[in-house]
C-alpha cells in the first residue's frame, strides 16, 4: 500500500513539474524547437553594419579606369644599313588600370593623374558593367589629380565628406579595383583599416607634391589609385594615391589626398 502511493506521489510531482514548464514557456516566450524561417532571417538581418551600409552606399560609384597609353622605345636594329642612324625609335600601346569614383551624377569623375596621364584612350567601366569612353576634363600633376566626364543616363555618384574632423583610430574603408581586368569583373573590392595618421607630408618627388595626407592601415594595392578612401557614413573622406612598401605590395601604409583639397583642386580643373 505503501509503494502504490508513493508511485502515486511521484507521478503528481512529474505532472505538476511539466505544468509548470509549460507555464514558464508560454510567459517568457522560451523557444525549445528548431530555429524557423523567421528567426534565421533576424539572424542574416544582424550581419548588415554599419561597415556594410557604407560600402553599399559607394560601391555603384566606384569605376574601373582602363588606360592605353603610347610609349616610344627604342629597338636596335641590328647590323644593317640603319646601324648609321643608331637605334630606331618604335611606339608601342601599353594598358594600364586604375580607380576612380563618380562624384557627380552628370559624370564627373575624380582619379589620380598619375592613372591618366599621357593616356592616348580612356575607358571608365561602371560596377553594372557599363562601360564609357572618357574625356579628360583637366588634370593636376603636382597634385596629382585629374577630373574625367563620361556621358551617360541614370549615372550613380558618391557624396563627398570632408577630413577636416577626421579622428586616429576610426573605421576608414578603401575601394578600388585592383585587378579587375584579371577576373572580368567590374565590382570593386574593400578593404577595411583605421586612420593610422593625419596630415603626412612628403618631400616632392617626381614634380608632385603629396601635402597634409591620410594614412590608413586598409590595404590599399597598385590599381586603388584614385579610389575613394570612405568613412563610416559612407562618404568620400580621400581619394587613395600610393603606398610606402619596400616590395610594392600592401603592409598596410597606404595615404590618400584628403577631400577637401581634392575638392578645391576640382574647382579649378
Amino acid at each position: 500500500m505503501r509503494t502504490s502511493t508513493a508511485v502515486v506521489l511521484a507521478l503528481v510531482v512529474l505532472i505538476l513539474n511539466a505544468g509548470i514548464t509549460l507555464v514558464l514557456i508560454n510567459q517568457k516566450g522560451f523557444n525549445l524547437l528548431p530555429q524557423t524561417q523567421n528567426q534565421i532571417a533576424v539572424s542574416e538581418s544582424q550581419r548588415h553594419n554599419e561597415i556594410t551600409a557604407a560600402v553599399q552606399a559607394v560601391e555603384p560609384a566606384v569605376v574601373s579606369v582602363n588606360v592605353t597609353k603610347v610609349q616610344y622605345v627604342r629597338r636596335f636594329s641590328g647590323f644593317s644599313f640603319f646601324d648609321f642612324f643608331g637605334d630606331i625609335p618604335m611606339q608601342r600601346q601599353v594598358a594600364s588600370i586604375g580607380s576612380g569614383v563618380i562624384y557627380d551624377p552628370s559624370g564627373l569623375i575624380v582619379t589620380n593623374a598619375h592613372v591618366v596621364q599621357g593616356a592616348s584612350e580612356i575607358t571608365v567601366v561602371l560596377p553594372d558593367k557599363r562601360e564609357f569612353s572618357a574625356t579628360l576634363v583637366g588634370i593636376d600633376d603636382t597634385h596629382d589629380i585629374a577630373k574625367l566626364k563620361i556621358n551617360g543616363s541614370n549615372l550613380p555618384s558618391a557624396r563627398l565628406g570632408s577630413a577636416q574632423n577626421l579622428m586616429i583610430g576610426e573605421w576608414a574603408i578603401a575601394l578600388g579595383n585592383p585587378y579587375g581586368f584579371m577576373m572580368s569583373d567590374p565590382k570593386p573590392t574593400v578593404s577595411v583599416g583605421v586612420i593610422s595618421a593625419l596630415n603626412r607630408s612628403f618631400a616632392p618627388q617626381e614634380g608632385r607634391s603629396y601635402r597634409g595626407m591620410i594614412q590608413t592601415d586598409a590595404a590599399v594595392n597598385p590599381g586603388n589609385s584614385g579610389g575613394p578612401l570612405v568613412n563610416i557614413q559612407g562618404e568620400v573622406i580621400g581619394i587613395n594615391t600610393f603606398i610606402v612598401s619596400e616590395t610594392g605590395g600592401n603592409i598596410g601604409i597606404g595615404f590618400a589626398i584628403p577631400v577637401d583639397q581634392v575638392r578645391s583642386i576640382l574647382n579649378t580643373l
